[in-house]
């Protein structure tokens, strides 16, 4: 249920005021409950089941009585189970109006239209508690098994002499969009951060990834790989007849309950094209720095950074370790009305109120340095720059901070110090890089145990050798993992949490910078000087219960 819809709803009707829907809000998010729950906490309703009325009324729609309510297996099978589960829809009646169904987000617009386009019916919205329509659903369809093998029996038997020819009226036909919508569906809640669809010779794999880790789901019949990639490719408005090159795209999808942003890359393959969706979390746009988990002497540090005047604060690490997260992160403490912050972004993934983000388009010459030396004409406080990857783009990042402005980035190396080197390697003035060089942040995500099943175990020494670590240092230090469970999907890992090594560009730095001492010296120098290595803080990361011997010695 879109919780700002029904507050809206309940403000124009005058059952609220602005500041109670905004307490609500904030409310939400540090109880857990439900806005209809919280409507009846503040005494606006009697009992949560008294917002429905409201919500009936204004659609203009029946309201319906759940409880004791069992449909017949003959309207079931006019919504078949993934369709169910995707648009949280249950079939409560069928006459010559159409079929009647209760939504467990009956506001939304877009799943009714969603609903007539999957089953070319006719969609009647009669309204009822979200709850009991979810619990309905659940009791009706069984589990999400049933789902997934409902729907690849009906695309095995409706397209097994698809149409290669006429690839677009394939993607757009019910079994293909059904199966589509719910491999979405079942990644979404299984809080996957990428899916992806990879033809072969003989097979076609749907893989995605959760918590770094790659899942695979129960593989389509072979044949049908062109039409599910070619519905995927309609869905990011793609041109599915270009099957040569690489294509990106993007899909803004409502998902169960709520709004989804994916990212969309094709690749020509020997046996097809593969596609890649980067699941883009706004929840992770809204973290704040004191939510990442942060070491408290590093949260201090960036805190301070953030707020000088100048300079340039880099974080770094591989594809996917949570750079761009830290730095929006950053961004919104700095968000201030006093202050202009501008970002270049390849391309911009979330949006963010009160500041001017720049989507990179080199394909008609709107690169990096070409954005960077229009901002300086913007009089910007704070600059973000997605990624140094040159040298132009460093130089004038350089120039930005020598002239009174910071500048947040992101580089991939594999630790901190290799930052320096790394920027020094593309062309940069090491005397410059000494000048403008605030710090640099290296970090990894592992996975963290699951709550659920964590235990404790005893390491073999040849384990402990790995990590550095002999037996008779340890003291009563104890170490955990996941037995598996249902609730982490037996993996044992539930969440990931962040690693991290923070250099601090102080003077003995800086003279090594400008003496073009190599990584290793920089290194040794950091560590004299307190900085704690990715791997300690591995350490103390599974000292602390929160991970495994085996995700440090795989990240760092």
């Amino acid at each position: 249920m879109d919780n700002r819809q029904l507050l809206d709803l309940f403000q124009s009707r005058g059952l609220i005021d602005a500041s109670l829907a905004e307490e609500i809000i904030s409310e939400v998010d540090n109880s857990g409950k439900t806005v209809p729950e919280l409507l009846a906490d503040f005494q606006v309703v009697q009992s949560r089941d008294d917002v429905w009325p409201v919500v009936a009324s204004e659609l203009g729609a029946t309201l319906v009585d759940l409880k004791n309510w069992a449909p017949p297996e003959a309207l079931l099978n006019l919504l078949p189970a993934g369709t169910a589960r995707l648009h949280g829809a249950l079939p409560v009646n069928f006459d010559d109006l159409g079929l009647h169904v209760a939504l467990v987000d009956p506001l939304n617009p877009q799943t009714v239209e969603d609903l007539r386009f999957a089953l070319g019916r006719e969609i009647v919205v009669v309204v009822a508690p979200d709850y009991l329509v979810e619990a309905k659903i659940n009791e009706c369809y069984g589990g999400e098994g049933r789902a997934m093998e409902d729907i690849l029996g009906q695309l095995d038997a409706g397209l097994e002499d698809f149409d290669s020819a006429n690839p677009e009226a394939e993607a757009n036909s019910a079994p293909i969009v059904r199966y589509v919508d719910l491999v979405l569906y079942q990644a979404i809640k299984e809080k996957a951060s990428d899916i992806h669809f990879e033809p072969f010779e003989k097979d076609f794999k749907i893989r995605y990834r959760v918590d770094g880790a790659l899942y695979e789901m129960a593989p389509p019949p072979v044949h049908l790989a062109l039409p599910i990639l070619s519905r995927v490719k309609v869905m990011a408005n793609m041109n599915i007849a270009e099957r040569r090159i690489p294509q990106d795209g993007r899909i803004v999808k409502q998902i169960g309950e709520k709004q989804v942003d994916m990212r969309v890359s094709t690749l020509p393959t020997h046996h097809g094209e593969s596609v890649v969706l980067r699941v883009l979390d706004r929840s992770s746009v809204n973290l704040s720095l004191e939510n990442l988990g942060l070491p408290e002497n590093i949260y201090e540090y960036i805190g301070e950074t953030i707020e000088k005047p100048n300079g340039i604060f880099i974080v770094t690490g591989p594809t996917g370790a949570g750079k761009t997260t830290t730095l929006y992160a950053g961004l919104r403490r700095i968000n201030t009305i006093d202050a202009k912050l501008l970002t270049a972004e390849d391309p911009v993934e979330y949006d963010i109120d009160g500041i001017i983000q720049i989507p990179i388009q080199e394909s008609i010459g709107l690169d990096f340095p070409r954005v960077l030396r229009a901002f300086l004409r913007q009089d910007p406080d704070r600059i973000m720059i997605g990624e140094m990857r040159d040298k132009d783009t460093a130089t004038i990042a350089i120039q930005a901070a020598l002239t009174g402005h910071l500048v947040l980035s992101t580089l991939h190396t594999n630790d901190a110090p290799g930052a320096v080197t790394r920027l020094i390697d593309m062309g940069c003035e090491p005397f410059l890089v000494a000048a403008s060089l605030e710090g640099i942040l290296a970090q990894r995500l592992v996975r963290t145990i699951c709550k659920d099943c964590k235990t404790p175990y005893e390491p073999t020494e040849s384990i402990l050798a790995q990590l550095g670590v002999s037996p008779h240092e340890l003291g009563d230090k104890q170490f955990f993992t996941g037995a598996g469970c249902e609730v982490c999907g037996q993996s044992g890992y539930r969440g990931r949490a962040g690693l991290y090594e923070l250099l601090n560009v102080s003077e003995p730095i800086r003279e090594l910078i400008t003496n073009r001492a190599p990584s290793v010296v920089l290194k040794q120098k950091a560590i004299e000087l307190g900085m704690n290595t990715l791997r300690e803080d591995g350490l103390r990361n599974i000292y602390l219960g929160k991970t495994t011997i085996e995700e440090v010695l795989k990240y760092t």
